[in-house]
């Protein structure tokens, strides 16, 4: 390992999560990153969690792929993340395609919504620890015009990689009001509260 890295773990933190948001995330923080996707099937876990509030449906999604990878690696300190969109008690997901993308962003203009983010750290493997962080997010008001423009520029594979058809990172932006929120959490992986874990637990050098 990097002697100047604030990582402390004999190996790598590994990302239950192929998202290279998440994995550019945690770099950008200085760790040392390896990525598994957790095969978790998110529909399954949202059906057995019915009745959940979406904060706690968006923990749970985290803590089973926390799991699921940390049962393959043991001996390895494991994070994953997941994110839950929710417009009062309705709950989106990535749209299939652009269509659909399009009747979601129709859904969410000139409301505001919610993004909760959690995530979960495994080591044993067991979870040490998890927690929730929720951004609200108001789009402006947007006739069929403006939301056939937005997805013309921005393409299917940008608008079907996100829930809500929108990355706040990208072209999204120019279809909001206001954000409120910290940005890695609108991201998908709340990083000041697990950095703070991290430290904790003795894995973080400052």
């Amino acid at each position: 390992m990097d002697p100047l890295s604030p990582w402390l773990g004999p190996r790598p933190l590994l990302l239950a999560s192929t998202s290279p948001t998440r994995r550019l995330l945690l770099e950008g923080a200085g760790l040392p990153v390896e990525t598994e996707a957790p095969g978790v099937d998110e529909r399954a876990v949202e059906a057995a969690c019915a009745g959940s509030t979406p904060p706690e449906l968006a923990r749970r999604l985290a803590e089973a792929k926390t799991l699921a990878v940390a049962h393959r690696h043991p001996d390895r300190v494991v994070v994953g993340a997941d994110q839950v969109l929710a417009l009062g008690d309705a709950l989106f997901h990535k749209p299939a395609d652009l269509a659909s993308a399009g009747a979601q962003i129709a859904r969410l203009a000139g409301r505001t919504h919610h993004l909760h983010a959690a995530f979960a750290v495994a080591h044993g493997p067991r979870i040490v620890a998890s927690a929730v962080e929720t951004a609200s997010l108001t789009m402006r008001p947007l006739d069929e015009g403006q939301i056939a423009a937005y997805l013309a520029s921005a393409g299917p594979d940008r608008v079907c990689a996100s829930v809500g058809g929108y990355q706040l990172e990208g072209l999204g932006i120019h279809l909001f009001e206001t954000v409120a929120g910290e940005h890695s959490t609108i991201l998908g992986l709340p990083l000041l509260p697990l950095l703070a874990v991290l430290r904790a637990d003795g894995w973080l050098r400052f």
